[in-house]
């Protein structure tokens, strides 16, 4: 009987220890982007099954998306610094009439010629617009994501540039964790935006991770707390303590929070959550029937300029 308890200790000790593993390999690729042309990433119809089968053990490698939208004179490439030393690279396009400036702030993984089609959209409502890459995304410099923590400093650096241009009417526009990110800025750096647009936030770390395991088609736990933890852990900050939907308290300007309700990872829940922690009456959540986890601009584009227009003006 003894012998048999110890196999069984054992085979959970070992279990345990290899599943950590698994998770901390994809926790690193998921905060880990590799320079263009650093690696080779193959298409999904190319893979063997060597390969899914190292993408399921290790981790799925990614690199940083190059900007695809051909610049003109309209547009001035701006180069902002970290405190770290790293170089932020952004976009300024201004607007015949200038009522204010609209920064835009991406998702994980995308980057500033991602969110072209709302900056045209903005430009042509009569507002500047300024469009940053995160750190380790499109044009700037680093490697490593944190998902919106380290990001808010990004954030602000960019706010303080417009700020310092003398700018009084300055909107933040962010999308998924660009969205996030902004949550987190306010909060952290007391920024004073005169509105403030939040395109599907996650609610919690935790829950942008449970979402992205159930669109791998996983079960949620324990794999997404693991992920959370190792995710968090090896990039040095404390991952579960990432909650927009508690930051949203802090936003005391006027919001619109807008959503697609076909969204498979940030969940209306969520959404209401935060919602309902934003302190001022002057918010306003639209939900989008024919939209998911995507561009609510491009998808529902009509709908869109018509809500976003109202609310700035």
């Amino acid at each position: 009987m003894k012998r048999l308890l110890k196999i069984l200790l054992r085979s959970i000790l070992i279990t345990f220890v290899l599943l950590n593993a698994v998770v901390a390999f994809h926790a690193y690729k998921f905060t880990h982007f590799y320079n263009p042309g650093e690696i080779t990433i193959k298409k999904a119809e190319e893979k063997t099954a060597w390969d899914k089968a190292k993408e399921m053990f290790l981790g799925i490698n990614a690199a940083k998306k190059p900007n695809d939208v051909t610049t003109d004179s309209t547009f001035k490439t701006i180069y902002l610094k970290t405190k770290d030393s790293l170089k932020l690279e952004a976009w300024y396009i201004a607007a015949d009439s200038g009522k204010g400036t609209v920064l835009l702030f991406h998702g994980h993984g995308g980057n500033k010629s991602g969110v072209i089609k709302e900056a045209e959209s903005f430009n042509k409502m009569g507002y500047n617009t300024l469009l940053l890459d995160f750190r380790a995304h499109g044009g700037s410099e680093g490697n490593t994501c944190t998902i919106g923590y380290d990001e808010a400093e990004d954030l602000k650096i960019a706010y303080d540039f417009i700020k310092s241009k003398g700018e009084k009417n300055i909107v933040l526009w962010g999308i998924s964790m660009g969205a996030s990110t902004i949550t987190k800025a306010v909060k952290d750096y007391q920024l004073e935006p005169q509105k403030v647009i939040l395109e599907m936030p996650f609610g919690t770390i935790k829950d942008a991770v449970i979402g992205r395991v159930k669109m791998m088609g996983l079960p949620p736990q324990p794999i997404s707390t693991l992920l959370t933890f190792w995710g968090g852990t090896e990039r040095g900050f404390w991952a579960f303590g990432m909650k927009p939907q508690e930051f949203a308290s802090s936003i005391k300007c006027p919001v619109l929070l807008q959503w697609g309700k076909n969204d498979p990872r940030v969940s209306r829940a969520e959404e209401e959550i935060l919602f309902k922690n934003i302190p001022n009456s002057n918010k306003k959540m639209v939900v989008y029937e024919n939209t998911g986890h995507e561009s609510i601009c491009k998808k529902e584009t009509a709908k869109w300029e018509a809500e976003v227009a109202s609310f700035i003006k």
